[in-house]
């Protein structure tokens, strides 16, 4: 919802207005100094089942439709964002879609905004009603398979709205994500309130796996200890920031945090992603462990057999990354959900870094 705040000084800010507002994507995106938090720090984290959902309050089950409630669960736990953070943003923008003002259902409003999340239909991809598989820019999205990604059907602008908020910070920086959603702090002030009602512990807490809380399992759990240690390092830097050629030690890229976790346990492997790929030994999905190197046919110069984007895995389905300058930090989230896929790797496998591990192996004798 980014109309500029000369064209929002005469809206009314009350939650009971509901006035519909546009979605406009800012790049680049800017870290504000002195941004408050709001994520909630449990000490009860399930970091086995990231399963779990965050239940819902007795004032939520009321207001959400159960219907949409469950698209905000659904797309919510698929995407990684707190799914009463996308509740509280369909409450705020069109009352989950009841509100009768002009674009919810159909055209869009003055600012050009349309559907239950309120895009613009540029940032959507351009049309309201997008064929998929097709080529767009955009966060148009195919939430119910059925082949079209409708900026009014509930399904797929809820799923698009995850993946904006995602994009830009969320889970662990929603204020920041919320506030590229859009650009006034009074909308993200209101959007937390909404969202603290409608959870039932009354916070916004964060999901098992972008819970620090969660790191020192992950690492017990590796299955030697040279992974422990790749692993360790690489979950150290959660929360850097992303920078393209970086190497640490406050800013990484995707293949340089993983150049230097293996560097950190006296590996050398490739720096590149380009040169990670064809290094390791390739595994079979559903065989991949922590430490395999997960790689997407996304990023500048990729293509089929030539990926542009490197995870490492921590645990079944999870991975650490650094996945742009417009992605927020360096973060541990799912690759399960990612159609860019190409392939695992396991350079631990490779035969250069098995002789590096016999000779330190010897060294220590």
């Amino acid at each position: 919802m980014n109309v500029s705040s000369r064209a929002r000084i005469g809206l009314a800010v009350g939650l009971a207005g509901l006035l519909l507002l546009g979605v406009i994507i800012v790049s680049p995106m800017m870290m504000m100094p002195g941004m408050p938090s709001f994520i909630g720090n449990s000490t009860t984290t399930d970091c086995e089942d990231d399963t779990q959902v965050e239940d819902v309050s007795d004032s939520g089950s009321s207001d959400i439709p159960p219907d949409l409630l469950e698209l905000y669960k659904k797309h919510g736990k698929k995407i990684g964002v707190q799914w009463n953070i996308l509740a509280a943003v369909g409450k705020r923008e069109t009352d989950h879609g009841r509100s009768n003002l002009q674009g919810v259902k159909s055209g869009t409003n003055y600012a050009g905004a349309a559907g239950p999340m309120q895009f613009l239909i540029s940032t959507w991809g351009g049309k309201a009603r997008i064929p998929i598989p097709s080529k767009f820019n955009g966060y148009a999205s195919d939430g119910d398979d059925d082949g079209i990604a409708d900026v009014y059907n509930p399904a797929d602008a809820i799923l698009g709205a995850a993946r904006m908020l995602k994009r830009n910070g969320a889970p662990e920086n929603v204020r920041r994500a919320l506030f590229v959603y859009n650009r006034a702090w009074w909308y993200v002030d209101q959007v937390e309130a909404i969202a603290k009602k409608y959870a039932k512990s009354g916070e916004v807490k964060l999901p098992p796996q972008a819970d620090p809380q969660c790191d020192e399992p992950l690492v017990q759990a590796a299955p030697t200890d040279v992974v422990a240690k790749i692993l360790s390092y690489a979950l150290d830097q959660r929360g850097k920031p992303y920078l393209w050629g970086g190497t640490g030690p406050d800013a990484f890229d995707c293949s340089g945090i993983i150049f230097m976790a293996y560097r950190s346990v006296g590996l050398s492997i490739p720096r590149t992603t380009f040169g990670q790929w064809p290094f390791g030994v390739k595994v079979e999905q559903g065989s991949e462990q922590p430490g395999d190197l997960v790689f997407f046919n996304a990023g500048p110069g990729t293509g089929p057999n030539n990926p542009g984007h490197v995870g490492m895995v921590v645990s079944k389905g999870k991975m650490i990354e650094a996945r742009c300058r417009l992605c927020g930090p360096i973060k541990v989230t799912s690759y399960q959900t990612r159609d860019t896929l190409m392939g695992f790797t396991r350079p631990l496998q490779n035969p250069a870094v098995l002789d590096q591990l016999k000779k330190q192996e010897n060294a220590a004798l």
